[in-house]
């Protein structure tokens, strides 16, 4: 154990040096900037909106403050579930045997944060694009579906290789493809040893590079292996392959010169990605899409078109249009939409040119491209794939096959889901949800134009919400999303007093009764215990900021016959702790009278309430009553909004 201890601490002072010099980059380094204060105050106040927004917007989520604490620490240390969740998947550290991987495990504030922490391994906490990279380095040896378009052949053995990539990753396979993007076979010189080439090769598709240069069963040496990796490195403008090399005795070192070229690559395939394929794509009359012809020797390398149709109807005369402009036909096309002289609107199709290598990472088009379907037979040009989905829908796909981003905003969120959900990209989903969820956080305003009108008649608009929360709820129920059925839940208890009287709330409730097939009397209403469960909290959180315990059950619930004195005194609850402190300090004869009256406290407060609040204050409650402040407010509206619950069960006959 001592032994172990010295190891880690000599360690540490070896790593402690490397960063100083600079040859090892720190993971948690020093930020002071405003954006990063903001961030962690986000992570303080358990606010998943602005702590979306902000990691969109680029800021640093493994930097620290002046006190070393990450934005994961700070939120694991505030007990804020979700939000670390939401760290973890975006990339946050916590790995183990490191100081800021052991704080925020020790330091959170639940079990279920600690084990939510420990579930995750060191790949998937500290590497969003692990996933991706292993996707790319598996290309290098899957045999199906077939995606490979290029053999390089040494003297004993061939590599099936993918333009795109090659082109994307190396200048010099960049200029020679594009001045032949027919070319099938490219012969290797013998004068370098076979070994170079493979270590070039992993390189280039992220593989690791391995400590042992030479392989036991080749005849070439170690320095006739580097001295082939050092010219083809030169010859294909790969600048970073030594320092990988050279880094590979040192595991941390290597890690990060590995993560450092997956982030390169990542860049590079962008580029590609927006310049070819997005940069390259069709718009045509929804009519004419199938008669585009694109040849598969083309300087993109794409070796099929995903088309997505725009939303409406198909213009019934769109044959009977002007048709001088043909149908565009390969990437010179580059995107230009056919212009027509009447004022009809036509409907549009959009066809992309796609690389099956990036989109057999959707298990739909895995299947597809492995089977017997017509998409996987050979033809004369390249087949026509049509997805159920907007362009904008499908845009957001293509960027996450291609790079791994999956910024989503949030009025896409809902079709997003539903798309990623179609094609088995669990992940993508997951990222909807969030965008849907974190965006539009139960707690805040921003999730249909509403006016909400008040029994007493007057009215009062509220929020716009970009997404409608009943289609929400929905989409959760049909592709089983946890995280949304809560979200939903707690975002209608919210705002319950705006949705309980509207007869699609009615029908919402009632569906999710009949969800259980074979009901029974002791069934509750999960939607409905869920939107009680967020009602009592949202109420509950008032009254624990006012110092008012006494109001909750042991389970932390507010007690409904402590509500009910409260909201009849028209107690203030905020104003009413801090009167109380001040009398019983200040006036003896005023907490003589309360105490000869009111030996009940909940009494008690309410008589000081009564004796000392002045009546300026007034508020108006659901159904148009005055009382004197919000709290008091509060209180009558928490019972009004349960006994509105117990009506509707009653006019549907359901018993929760």
């Amino acid at each position: 154990m001592v032994l172990r201890k010295h190891e880690l601490e000599a360690k540490l002072k070896d790593d402690i040096e490397l960063v100083r010099s600079g040859v090892l980059r720190d993971e948690n380094p020093l930020d002071l900037s405003q954006e990063f204060s903001e961030l962690l105050e986000a992570c303080r106040r358990g606010d998943l909106r602005r702590t979306q927004e902000l990691i969109s917007a680029g800021v640093n989520i493994n930097g620290k403050d002046k006190f070393d604490y990450t934005p994961l620490i700070v939120a694991s240390l505030c007990g804020h579930y979700e939000l670390v969740e939401l760290l973890i998947e975006s990339g946050a550290l916590a790995e183990r045997d490191t100081f800021q991987g052991e704080r925020c495990i020790y330091n959170a504030l639940n079990d279920k944060i600690r084990n939510l922490l420990l579930k995750y391994d060191y790949s998937k906490s500290t590497d969003p694009l692990q996933p991706w990279a292993a996707h790319i380095s598996a290309l290098l040896t899957r045999d199906t579906p077939k995606t490979s378009d290029i053999t390089l052949i040494a003297a004993s053995e061939s590599f099936e290789l993918h333009k795109f990539l090659l082109s994307a990753r190396s200048p010099y396979f960049q200029r020679k493809l594009a001045e032949a993007p027919e070319i099938e076979t490219w012969k290797l010189p013998q004068s370098i040893p076979i070994e170079s080439f493979r270590i070039v090769l992993r390189y280039i598709y992220l593989g690791d590079i391995p400590r042992e240069l030479v392989d036991s069963r080749g005849g070439s040496t170690e320095e006739e292996v580097l001295t082939g990796i050092d010219k083809i490195s030169k010859q294909l403008e790969i600048d970073k392959l030594w320092e990988a090399i050279l880094s590979g005795s040192d595991r941390r070192l290597a890690r990060q010169r590995h993560q450092d070229e997956v982030n390169r690559a990542q860049e590079q395939i962008q580029d590609f990605f927006q310049e070819k394929v997005l940069g390259h794509k069709i718009v045509v009359d929804t009519r004419k899409a199938h008669e585009v012809k694109w040849p598969h020797d083309n300087s993109i390398f794409a070796d099929c078109l995903l088309r997505a149709d725009e939303e409406g109807e198909e213009d019934e005369d769109s044959d009977k249009q002007e048709e001088s402009n043909g149908i565009p036909i390969g990437p010179g096309a580059g995107g230009e939409s056919r212009k027509h002289n009447d004022t009809k609107k036509v409907r549009r199709s959009v066809l992309y040119p796609a690389h099956k290598a990036m989109l057999i990472r959707s298990p739909y088009f895995e299947t597809m491209f492995s089977s017997q379907f017509r998409e996987a037979q050979t033809s004369e040009h390249l087949h026509i794939i049509k997805i159920d989905c907007r362009p904008e829908i499908l845009e957001l796909i293509l960027t996450f096959l291609y790079t791994e981003k999956s910024e989503c905003p949030l009025e896409l969120g809902l079709d997003l889901l539903y798309a990623s959900d179609m094609l088995f990209l669990d992940k993508l989903k997951n990222k909807a949800a969030v965008a849907i969820s974190t965006l539009g956080s139960g707690n805040n305003n921003v999730l249909v134009d509403r006016t909400h009108t008040h029994e007493g008649g007057e009215t009062s608009e509220i929020e716009v919400e970009p997404i409608n929360v009943y289609d929400v709820i929905h989409a959760a129920w049909d592709l089983r999303v946890q995280r949304l059925e809560e979200f939903a839940a707690r975002y209608l208890a919210y705002r319950l007093e705006d949705y309980i009287d509207e007869e699609e709330f009615t029908e919402l409730i009632q569906e999710s009764a009949s969800r259980l097939k074979t009901r029974e009397e002791t069934d509750t209403i999960e939607l409905l215990d869920d939107i009680r469960y967020y009602l009592s909290e949202r109420f509950r959180l008032r009254f624990e900021d006012a110092g008012l315990d006494e109001m909750m059950d042991e389970n932390g619930e507010i007690s409904a016959e402590a509500a009910e004195v409260l909201a009849a005194q028209g107690l203030a609850a905020e104003v009413l702790a801090a009167q109380a402190n001040d009398v019983a300090a200040e006036d003896k004869d005023t907490k003589s009278i309360v105490e000869v009256e009111n030996p009940d406290p909940i009494s008690a407060k309410a008589d000081i309430a009564e004796a000392l609040t002045s009546p300026a204050g007034v508020v108006r409650t659901l159904d148009g009553e005055l009382v004197e402040d919000e709290f008091a407010s509060d209180a009558i509206n928490y019972q009004l909004l349960l006994q509105k619950i117990d009506r509707m069960l009653e006019r549907l006959k359901l018993d929760a």
